[in-house]
């Protein structure tokens, strides 16, 4: 019973601290994915650092992108889920790392861990939704004072 608490108590502390780095899981998928194929195709180090540090701020600014000029919000959705689905795999292994050796069901394990992936999953959606309309409310004001002028 003890470990059975103590797995579900790290894993609420993770899933907080997973909440707060959400919105980074597609970047650095992506990040990382470049980065291998570009030091596979045979650049060296540096040339695959670059080729990371650039598809991870092109992931997001398409994104933005799409958030922003999106009318449909069938579109904003397939984007913000598109955006979430790596951050819902990580809270799904983050909390089975941390429950597989406490919880011997697997069936409470896979619930378990599959309750952490979704809120993980919609923490991801949720930060990007607010950047997305952050970024966008800046870009009414720029306007408004310009008209003004």
């Amino acid at each position: 019973m003890t470990l059975i608490l103590l797995a579900l108590s790290l894993s609420v502390a993770l899933c907080i601290i997973a909440y707060n780095l959400a919105i980074y899981a597609l970047p650095f998928t992506v990040g990382l994915s470049a980065a291998q194929f570009v030091y596979g195709a045979g650049a060296g180090v540096m040339m695959s650092g670059l080729a990371a540090i650039g598809t991870a701020l092109l992931s997001i600014g398409l994104v933005i992108a799409v958030l922003g000029f999106a009318k449909s919000p069938i579109l904003r959705l397939i984007a913000l889920a598109i955006f979430a689905m790596p951050a819902a795999i990580a809270g799904y292994a983050l909390v089975h790392g941390v429950a597989k050796n406490a919880i011997d069901s697997g069936v409470a394990l896979n619930l378990l861990c599959g309750t952490g992936g979704f809120f993980i999953g919609i923490a991801a959606m949720i930060n990007l939704s607010a950047l997305g309309v952050s970024a966008l409310q800046e870009k009414k004001k720029g306007e408004l004072c310009i008209r003004s002028e």
